[in-house]
């Protein structure tokens, strides 16, 4: 049996990450009591059709503290017990949030006549950390549309991945924040920036322009070495821990010329050596 168990804030886009799945074919329940997942797991297990073998279910703050704090130990529970099983958790800005909440004028969860919408937020995100500390992938919808999300989790989640490591590498802007889902950052606002240069502006890191100039100095390449040879070292460490996901972020300043073409040479070193390896470019995919 295969279990994703999904969690995240309000308004983090929960319910799109699980129609997804429910599209890819899993078994999906939301807003599921944590005290109840376990006895799910049961009924689930020894049913002795296929219907449960690939279910996700939701969990979200409407839990209380005491359930929240059990599920990082059911998860090891059921991993022990021969169950793949999943925690993934969805969080974006305090701004971000309250932007979707005013654009959707939905009430959040944890809202009372005496509690504000970024207090409700703040202790939503208290609430959840036993979840956030446990989870396998965690993904910043910030600057995602739903679309984007949709594909995200297509693609990191659709297939099972026992015994592999499914790496992505991210392109980012610091201006713009460092993602809030990367396990390694680094920092290519060092480099020569092809922004400088009036005819490269207006491009992007995957035009054959800008990838000549980047290529003509000597510090990319070095960078992109010290990276790949930094991560090749860390991945044996994700594997012995049984981490399904590594996520590599790579910024610059505004996440459009240098950051992207690195990226994308990491993802072709890499590519070859590891059958799940994927580029994410935050700022071209808005």
């Amino acid at each position: 049996m295969r279990l994703v168990v999904l969690s995240g804030l309000s308004g983090s886009g929960k319910s799109v990450a699980l129609h997804m799945l429910e599209d890819l074919g899993f078994y999906c329940i939301d807003n599921i009591p944590a005290a109840l997942l376990k006895p799910f797991i049961s009924h689930a297990v020894r049913n002795p059709e296929r219907t449960y073998d690939r279910a996700a279910v939701g969990l979200d703050a409407r839990n209380t503290a005491a359930e929240i704090a059990t599920v990082p130990q059911l998860t090891d529970e059921l991993r022990r017990s021969g169950i793949e099983c999943e925690v993934i958790f969805l969080t974006a800005t305090d701004e971000e949030l309250l932007r979707r909440f005013a654009e959707t004028r939905r009430k959040h969860p944890m809202s009372r006549h005496d509690i504000d919408l970024r207090t409700a937020i703040a202790r939503e995100r208290q609430l959840l950390e036993p979840i956030v500390y446990a989870a396998d992938l965690v993904i910043d919808t910030s600057r995602l549309g739903v679309h984007a999300l949709r594909d995200l989790i297509k693609l990191r989640v659709a297939e099972p991945h026992a015994g592999r490591l499914s790496l992505t590498f991210e392109s980012f802007g610091f201006k713009h924040g460092i993602p809030g889902d990367a396990d390694f950052v680094f920092d290519a606002r060092s480099l020569p920036n092809p922004y400088w240069e009036p005819a490269l502006r207006g491009l992007t890191g995957r035009d054959a322009e800008v990838i000549r100039f980047l290529e003509g100095q000597t510090h990319v390449a070095a960078l992109i070495a010290d990276i790949a040879q930094f991560i090749r070292g860390r991945i044996p460490e994700y594997v012995a821990s049984n981490r399904g996901y590594l996520t590599v972020a790579v910024g610059c300043t505004g996440g459009q010329h240098r950051s992207v073409y690195i990226v994308d040479q990491l993802v072709a070193q890499f590519r070859g050596e590891f059958p799940t390896v994927s580029s994410r470019h935050t700022i071209l995919n808005q």
